[in-house]
């Protein structure tokens, strides 16, 4: 078994160990599922792999804290059910694991309160990679685990991230130097 670390920036991955090969995407969906396929595509085999996508993520219920590792990601900002009416699986809900917390992904980083309070009626946690990475992940069969630390309350307190990812960062690196 071996582990390929996937993390959207540089300070969310300050604290992996020297140890295990990582992936910064960059921000957003698009540049995380290029650049997780391509890490993928590059190795030699793929058997025993499983990727952790590692990260901050804000939360959209208050009490939320801490860190998780959600069961299902959501493409939140996907219009699936026209997509659906078109007569595609828009594939916008992938199951990631058993837990029972849900990570909603996007492109829109999430300040608003009505955005906020529609994401929470289905998710608990909102990103900007999460899905993408999963998405990547299971087009090469590959198991991956999401592994989120909140950051802020996805409301007017996220525009302080570059101030508080480095608390998650620590966070994330124990996490990872325990079970990877």
């Amino acid at each position: 078994m071996h582990t390929l670390v996937v993390a959207a920036t540089a300070a969310e991955a300050a604290h992996v160990p020297a140890s295990l090969p990582l992936v910064v995407t960059g921000l957003g969906k698009t540049a995380a599922a290029v650049a997780t396929a391509r890490a993928l595509a590059s190795l030699p085999s793929l058997e025993g792999l499983t990727v952790v996508n590692i990260g901050t993520a804000g939360a959209l219920r208050d009490d939320v804290v801490g860190l998780h590792e959600p069961g299902v990601v959501l493409n939140h900002d996907i219009n699936a059910e026209v997509v659906r009416s078109l007569g595609y699986d828009p594939r916008e809900r992938l199951t990631v694991g058993t837990s029972e917390i849900v990570l909603a992904t996007g492109d829109v980083f999430v300040t608003d309160p009505v955005v906020r309070t529609r994401l929470a009626a289905q998710a608990h946690l909102v990103d900007m990679e999460g899905y993408a990475v999963a998405w990547a992940a299971h087009e090469f069969a590959v198991p991956v685990r999401l592994v989120k630390h909140v950051s802020d309350s996805a409301d007017e307190s996220s525009m302080d991230w570059p101030a508080m990812v480095e608390a998650s960062a620590v966070v994330l690196g124990e996490w990872l130097r325990e079970n990877c």
